[in-house]
């Protein structure tokens, strides 16, 4: 977000119809990683992944129900980012075309963002800098494995208040 940005009154709220999630859509994005033969050769239907700009971190992340609604967006400019439910649960991934990849104070394109409904048996794989919200999700708490650098959390958030800098918050619509 960029430091002049101030709070908006007129914040105009967004249906973002969700969409289920195929490789061909999610390609902008990122890399849908679907189930494979153990064995099969490494292929372009396999996330390409950047981690050498830090320590990679592999856990298991713990997250709370939310409001299926928001008024933020984040990316990661030195790591691509991996996302899978544990538990096989179905989730929702809000997300945008990566901009400015190396510039901190790039911003999204609302109305690039699209919305998206994971099947608990994949992955997805996001692009350095695509910017993304969520997981969202039904149950009281979710777990999730996440693949990132071990200090992505403390240094490498970059944020965008939508509603502040654009006026605008989205609501996942089913």
């Amino acid at each position: 977000m960029h430091p002049d940005a101030a709070p908006r009154a007129d914040t105009r709220l967004i249906g973002l119809p969700v969409e289920p999630i195929s490789a061909a859509a999610f390609a902008p994005f990122g890399t849908l990683i679907e189930p494979a033969e153990d064995g099969k050769p490494f292929g372009p239907d396999e996330a390409s992944l950047e981690l050498t700009r830090g320590t990679p971190r592999f856990y298991v992340m713990r997250l709370k129900r939310r409001d299926k609604a928001f008024t933020h967006i984040t990316r990661h400019l030195s790591v691509t980012q991996c996302l899978a439910a544990v538990g096989g649960q179905d989730w929702l991934l809000a997300v945008a075309p990566p901009s400015d990849p190396d510039n901190p104070d790039g911003e999204p394109d609302p109305a690039a963002i699209r919305a998206f409904r994971v099947p608990g048996t994949v992955a997805v794989a996001l692009h350095r800098a695509t910017w993304h919200a969520g997981p969202f999700f039904d149950a009281p708490t979710q777990d999730f494995f996440n693949l990132e650098l071990a200090d992505t959390n403390q240094v490498d958030h970059h944020n965008c208040l939508l509603d502040q800098r654009f006026g605008l918050s989205f609501r996942f619509e089913s």
